[in-house]
């Protein structure tokens, strides 16, 4: 056999066992992964290149140190599940930066990183004033987590004790001009449906990028054609103002109604859509 073929085979070959360990290895985002896991996908990449280009001429003992450096992280990620000492030995501890507004500057040395490496590592965060931070943490990947003042932090429905609608993912009904049936019939619709609102928007689906439907059942439609504007549908807007319209129409016949049993009705219907409207407001209001 010649040898550049030898070569094209053993490089083929490896391409899938490395795929195949890749998938064992488990999903990791490698902007997040630790030394360790880092180390061990550069020697399964080295140790493949020099089984393919015929450098470790053994395939025995080049195949036994790659099974070796691909079992061996799962064994030890495995035993750091089961065992926090040796989650620390492997990946490490994280690192308190500051800690009660205050920067750590003994940990930071251990950390060998400069005050300028963390100015820009908190801005990534969009931290841009050092006196907003009151703790930060140097995970064991690198990555500096901040926690804000509690003055700083962004004002949240749940501070101020407002109720806000439950949300799930958006899902998407078209793709490419063409209807997902999938989707349409985990939301409970249909090509129908999806056909009225496209008439009701002016909109060929033939010209829909992608089409998708929110947990609300609203659709919004991205465009081939960019320069046409699309008017994105308001129904729960547009149900909220008539409840309010209602509500303002039962308060004015009440003042306005010199019949007692009318003007009671009136005050006893205006008080239900009040409370009503109360209630719907933060699923019909985004």
């Amino acid at each position: 056999m010649q040898e550049w073929i030898e070569i094209l085979l053993r490089t083929l070959s490896l391409f899938i066992l490395v795929l195949f360990s890749a998938r064992i290895l488990g999903k990791k985002n490698m902007a997040s992964v630790t030394p360790f896991t880092f180390m061990s996908y550069i020697v399964i990449a080295v140790i493949s290149a020099l089984i393919s280009t015929k450098v470790i001429k053994n395939l025995a003992f080049g195949f036994i140190a790659l099974g070796g450096w691909v079992i061996l992280p799962i064994a030890i990620d495995y035993l750091s599940i089961k065992s926090k000492w040796i989650h620390d030995v492997v990946n490490g501890k994280g690192t308190v930066i500051i800690k009660n507004g205050k920067i750590m500057e003994e940990n930071l040395l251990k950390a060998r990183i400069t005050g300028e490496e963390l100015l820009r590592d908190l801005r990534r965060k969009n931290v841009f004033n050092l006196a907003d931070v009151e703790f930060a943490l140097m995970e064991s990947n690198g990555e500096i987590n901040v926690l804000m003042k509690s003055d700083k932090k962004p004002l949240t429905p749940h501070d101020i004790g407002k109720k806000v609608a439950p949300k799930s993912e958006p899902q998407t009904v078209i793709l490419d001009g063409t209807p997902l049936n999938g989707p349409l019939t985990s939301l409970g619709l249909n090509q129908n449906w999806l056909k009225t609102q496209l008439d009701k928007m002016g909109v060929s689906i033939d010209n829909v990028f992608i089409g998708q439907v929110d947990s609300s059942g609203d659709l919004y439609v991205d465009l081939f054609d960019d320069m046409i504007n699309t008017p994105q549908p308001k129904v729960k807007e547009m149900l909220y103002a008539d409840i309010e319209k209602c509500h303002a129409d039962f308060m004015k016949y009440a003042l306005e109604t010199k019949n007692e049993d009318a003007k009671n009705m009136y005050q006893k219907n205006e008080q239900k859509l009040k409370e009503l409207k109360e209630k719907l407001e933060p699923y019909l209001l985004k």
